[in-house]
């Protein structure tokens, strides 16, 4: 994951940055609430889960009956429901 990605995904969880710094937003005095990490963890999470799948994916079509990519996309799509 790229580091724009990675402000990206923190931006779309609840915060904003100031230099080196990153906020809630509306919280100029405070770090980042516990809420907005949890959010940004999960976020991240499934970007990751989303490029698993895409490996998975990209790979299968070697195989004439791919029927292993699809019980492991299912277990990747699996975490995510957890």
């Amino acid at each position: 994951m790229t580091q724009d990605e990675i402000i990206e995904l923190a931006e779309q969880a609840g915060m904003t940055r100031d230099g080196d710094m990153w906020f809630s937003n509306g919280k100029t005095d405070m770090d980042v609430e516990h809420k907005h990490l949890e959010a940004f963890a999960k976020l991240v999470a499934e970007k990751e889960r989303e490029a698993c799948l895409k490996i998975v994916g990209d790979k299968a079509w070697h195989y004439p009956t791919p029927t292993w990519a699809t019980v492991i996309a299912n277990a990747i799509r699996a975490r995510g429901q957890a």
